[in-house]
């Protein structure tokens, strides 16, 4: 597979993944069928996968950045790295699994380029306590869930996301994001606790 091929996938800016064009001898074929052809370097079976796949990937990834241009772009960016990577998996059946594991690494590298929300390492315990100190009654004021969502640290939204919003298990996650299955479990429950507390605030 060609790098540059994946540009034809998109109309319209970076930040608009676009209107993939309807495929009828694709429509209504399984997924691992559409998947295992687009192993094969067939680009059109990988548009299909696209057009069925964007608008899940895009407000999964809406839920973990709270900004819907940088969740295109990112969606974008795991859509990109799936097509030069898909090689490598294994499983047909697991592509949803995998485009998500894509999609994941892509916010993480985010986060750490730019450093905007503290590390995501398993050891960033400082940071999160920093952050969970801040006035929940002050950050109550008009806020909803997803806003909520975005006061907690990246690790911390990161895992309560996986769990609640993918219905993901704690081993799971622990896989998915290379925490460890202790760290998973505790972020869970800090994450928890404190929407709990700005939601209760809010009343």
């Amino acid at each position: 597979m060609k790098a540059s091929s994946p540009a034809r996938f998109w109309t319209g800016t970076a930040r608009d993944i676009g209107s993939v064009r309807r495929l009828p001898s694709f429509a209504r074929a399984d997924e691992a069928a559409v998947v295992a052809l687009a192993k094969s370097g067939q680009v059109s079976a990988f548009e299909e996968l696209v057009k069925r796949r964007q608008s899940w990937l895009r407000n999964f990834l809406r839920r973990l950045c709270r900004d819907a241009a940088l969740a295109d772009d990112l969606a974008q960016q795991a859509f990109l790295n799936a097509w030069r990577n898909m090689s490598g998996l294994k499983a047909d059946l697991a592509f949803g699994a995998w485009l998500r594991r894509m999609a994941v690494n892509a916010w993480l590298d985010h986060v750490r380029r730019h450093d905007a929300l503290g590390s995501i390492e398993a050891g960033s315990e400082e940071a999160i306590e920093e952050r969970d100190s801040v006035d929940t009654q002050s950050l109550a004021e008009g806020v909803d869930l997803h806003r909520a969502l975005a006061t907690l640290a990246a690790p911390v939204r990161l895992c309560i996301v996986l769990a609640y919003s993918e219905g993901m298990t704690h081993s799971e996650i622990a896989e998915a994001t290379e925490l460890p299955l202790g760290t998973v479990k505790s972020h869970i429950s800090r994450g928890l606790e404190r929407l709990q507390k700005i939601l209760t605030a809010e009343g």
